[in-house]
């Protein structure tokens, strides 16, 4: 039965982002109406967004479901339906534990941001700087044909590995022969489940960090650094970097700087057992239905990690996350604190790809990407985001100074199409109430 879990390895750990939150509404005075819809009844104002969580929880599509929605600095508003498990009695909430997958990397993209801030990396540094085994690496000729190389032109920068852009491979989600060697070596910086599935957590162990670098300089790369957008592992190998930059490890240095200046006492990249009760259950579908692959007390993310996965190992509640994105949309501040500059806030929300990057046939082409989010363009100017592999999405809309996060626990992400509901229902609550006051 394991190995028919619905699992694709190619969609596993994939983040993602489907835009379209902002909707026609950039560039309308909406400041009085988000004001209104956190005053006056948060499901009054957000229908759609309620009739999507209802839908699904109803359906038993999936055992719970949280919405947080907010504006500026102002409280958010929750939607919740469901509970934290099928079998389980406590029911979703704001202080309900969701493992966050990818939505681990824009937080991790911020945490280099303030070293950049601060001087200690620069946006356009070699990585070697800081890990001298990626000093000559190779690329792959054709990696969806072998691993044969030749010497990479451009070194591997800060920037590259901020937006996707440094060649790295990623084990569960590339469909090549770089993925299979980093797989093979244990490169595979993701958890899921205590369960063995086939070709998705049923390889070596993945090394301590030190270990990790050295070993994943030995595998070519898919792109020459800086040409195109390949989503990959980067966020990981950056976390690691901001840990030496910064003098200790990368959890700590998130801790002291990011999770505590804001507040987030509820995230976590292991989580203690102390806390069981407020984690959510994970699922896989089998034959349709969702089936239970790790639960509170049993899992994963309880045992010890061979280090922090700044590209996936983040486990939040809704409240906390709403606090990281809240400290985006006011530039740096939260509660009258300052944890990042606005210039820092600015440059990671902006977009930071290189000129020579090529985006097209990828799933974010057409738009930006900045400090391991996306950058939203045209209609969907000012959004920074990204989503997670169990379904959960956090994006600050800048320009508005709205926060959308939703939470939501199976896999993989793309088996219900709740992704793209989401920003859409958003966009029309949001007209509506434009509407309603026009």
């Amino acid at each position: 039965m394991h190995d028919q879990l619905e699992f694709s390895r190619r969609n596993l750990l994939r983040g993602g982002a489907m835009l379209g939150a902002g909707a026609a509404l950039s560039a309308l005075p909406l400041g009085r109406v988000l004001a209104q819809a956190q005053t006056a009844g948060i499901e009054t104002h957000w229908p759609t967004v309620t009739a999507m969580i209802e839908k699904y929880v109803r359906r038993r599509k999936v055992s719970g479901m949280v919405a947080a929605l907010g504006w500026k600095d102002q409280a958010p508003g929750y939607i919740r339906r469901g509970k934290e498990g099928f079998d389980d009695r406590d029911p979703s909430g704001p202080d309900s534990l969701f493992r966050a997958y990818s939505m681990t990397k824009p937080l991790t993209g911020m945490a280099a941001m303030i070293l950049i801030d601060e001087g200690k990396l620069r946006l356009d540094q070699p990585l070697a700087d800081f890990v001298p085994e990626f000093a000559s690496m190779q690329v792959a000729i054709d990696p969806k044909v072998s691993l044969e190389a030749r010497p990479a032109k451009n070194p591997i920068t800060i920037r590259h590995l901020l937006t996707h852009t440094s060649g790295l491979g990623y084990a569960v989600v590339g469909k090549n022969k770089v993925a299979d060697r980093l797989y093979a070596l244990g490169l595979n910086p993701g958890i899921i489940t205590k369960r063995k599935i086939k070709g998705v957590n049923d390889g070596p162990p993945t090394p301590g960090p030190d270990e990790f670098l050295r070993l994943s300089a030995t595998v070519p790369l898919v792109a020459e650094p800086g040409t195109k957008w390949a989503y990959s592992m980067s966020l990981d190998v950056l976390g690691l970097v901001v840990g030496r930059a910064a003098g200790t490890s990368f959890d700590q240095f998130v801790k002291d700087r990011i999770l505590g200046p804001c507040g987030m006492t509820s995230s976590f990249f292991q989580v203690p057992l102390t806390v069981s009760e407020r984690l959510t259950t994970n699922y896989s579908y089998f034959l349709g239905s969702p089936v239970a692959i790790d639960k509170p007390g049993k899992s994963i993310y309880q045992d010890p990690i061979p280090f922090a996965f700044g590209g996936s190992g983040l486990v939040t509640s809704p409240a906390d996350f709403d606090r990281f994105l809240t400290m985006l949309v006011n530039y740096g501040m939260l509660d009258g604190t300052r944890v990042m500059s606005e210039a820092a806030v600015r440059l990671g929300t902006s977009n930071l790809l290189p000129e020579s990057a090529d985006l097209a046939g990828t799933w974010v082409a057409g738009q930006h990407f900045g400090a391991g989010g996306i950058v939203g363009t045209g209609k969907d100017e000012g959004l920074f985001g990204w989503s997670g592999a169990a379904g959960t999405i956090g994006f600050a809309q800048m320009k508005m100074a709205l926060r959308t996060s939703l939470y939501v626990q199976y896999m993989p992400q793309n088996r219900l199409p709740i992704l793209s509901e989401f920003p859409k229902a958003v966009g029309a609550d949001l007209t509506a109430m434009q509407a309603k006051r026009a």
